[in-house]
């Protein structure tokens, strides 16, 4: 997809990822970008950073009347939605099943539901217009697992598979959908080293945004910062019983440090 002159929203945009990508989405020439984030202070400096062709709308992704509200917002301020950049994430704890229902609940919305609910708001449009963008953002875990925390990799998986069934979907009917996938990006989420996931370095948000303007010129479905993911993913298919005794060397060795 040509960005130029297309209506963006980037939701997780007051910082991280999502807020290197609306500033990038801008340079490469978006005609309007809509911020959106639960932190709206947040959202109105990235805004601000861009310019008046910018809008910051506070959002709870994990509400879908604030989708819907968000949607609504920017069709009536720019006419329509052409690029849904669905990017809010947040930080799991470590554990596994034992960790409690509700955060369970909240990595549920956040990494799943959020992704269906904008995905209901904003593609039939794209549908009967014949051409939208719809990217999601997931993890390098969604392909290959997190050795330290259950709740985030499973529903990171889950996200991957709602990309993967809206391409499959409406690919062939205008839709272009992207999945992106890093290991650890420089955010407010990273602490340390990265833990299992920066393993392979530590990329920062503009290294990630530049990736994902490169994979919307292409159309690809992956979105893959870290390239060695690839790799990995390519290793788990070959060999899935040798790849999950990797897995568990890596747990013990993370385990064992924390």
């Amino acid at each position: 997809m040509d960005i130029r002159n297309k209506v963006a929203v980037v939701t997780g945009a007051a910082s991280g990822i999502g807020r290197a990508v609306a500033i990038r989405l801008a340079q490469e020439g978006a005609r309007a970008v809509v911020a959106a984030d639960l932190d709206l202070a947040g959202a109105q400096a990235v805004a601000g950073e861009i310019g008046s062709q910018a809008l910051a709308v506070r959002c709870d992704v994990s509400q879908e009347a604030d989708i819907q509200a968000l949607v609504a917002t920017a069709r009536e301020r720019f006419g329509q939605v052409d690029i849904f950049i669905s990017n809010a994430g947040i930080l799991g704890r470590p554990g596994g099943f034992e960790l409690e229902d509700a955060l369970w609940d909240k990595m549920w919305q956040i990494h799943g539901m959020a992704h269906v609910w904008a995905a209901r708001a904003v593609v039939p449009d794209m549908v009967a217009r014949g051409e939208g963008y719809f990217l999601v953002t997931a993890s390098a875990a969604g392909l290959l697992n997190i050795v330290e925390t259950a709740p985030y990799g499973v529903t990171k998986h889950a996200a991957v598979a709602f990309a993967e069934w809206l391409r499959i979907a409406y690919g062939r009917r205008g839709l272009r959908v992207s999945c992106l996938c890093p290991q650890s990006v420089q955010t407010g989420m990273v602490t340390g080293d990265g833990g299992s996931a920066g393993h392979d370095g530590i990329l920062s948000a503009e290294q990630v945004a530049a990736e994902v303007v490169a994979t919307m010129a292409s159309e690809k479905f992956l979105v893959l910062p870290h390239p060695q993911v690839l790799q990995y993913f390519q290793a788990k298919a070959e060999d899935y019983d040798r790849w999950l005794g990797g897995m568990q060397k890596l747990h013990a060795m993370h385990t064992a440090k924390g």
